[in-house]
């Protein structure tokens, strides 16, 4: 019994494995980033009327490029580790004249870890990202890494061609004046993957 048992288990997992497919691949698209949280804050000074400061964070955009690995477990389930370039930030508007109209960008090279789950084409994905800053223009960021989570839905319009929509959220704040301000980017783009022998 004991002999049956070990040689099912030797036969599934077999079967199991011989499944699995890797297909290398590359994706890119727009970015459309901002910070969270708005301020608005009074500010008091000796011998002076009270000074109110509003700060609104708008979308910017941009652009991401990066470099995928499709593990294919089974017909509806896959793990894809990434590699991407990512140009984020946001557009600076106020009420101080000499901040007004500024954008503030920060570029990260980032890992995620993929779960794809498919529905025939549809795809439905979600995953943590780790990111570390690579660029900033016109400010500091007060952290160089980002962990965050990424979340989204594909179309696989060929077997290897397709497009995808994601939200991706930082949780590490990057920007703190009086808040802390945090990293959210919607990504619309297309991914490509190259068939390779099992």
């Amino acid at each position: 019994m004991k002999k049956t048992a070990l040689l099912l288990f030797a036969l599934f997992t077999t079967l199991s494995f011989a499944q699995v497919t890797f297909n290398p691949g590359i994706r890119a698209g727009a970015n459309f980033s901002h910070f969270t949280n708005n301020e608005n804050q009074t500010f008091y000074w000796p011998d002076s009327p009270n000074a109110n400061m509003k700060m609104d964070f708008k979308t910017k955009t941009d652009f991401y490029i990066g470099f995928l690995g499709n593990i294919r477990f089974a017909k509806f389930y896959a793990l894809q580790p990434e590699i991407n370039y990512s140009r984020q930030g946001a557009k600076f508007e106020t009420n101080v004249n000499n901040w007004n109209g500024q954008t503030l960008s920060v570029s990260y090279l980032g890992l995620q870890l993929v779960n794809k789950f498919y529905f025939n084409k549809f795809n439905v994905l979600v995953g943590p990202t780790l990111e570390f800053v690579v660029d900033k223009k016109n400010f500091e960021p007060d952290n160089e890494i980002d962990l965050g989570i990424t979340a989204g839905l594909g179309y696989d319009i060929t077997k290897n061609f397709g497009v995808e929509a994601r939200v991706k959220k930082g949780f590490v704040p990057v920007y703190n004046f009086y808040d802390n301000h945090t990293n959210v980017t919607f990504q619309a783009g297309v991914y490509y993957t190259f068939n390779m022998k099992k």
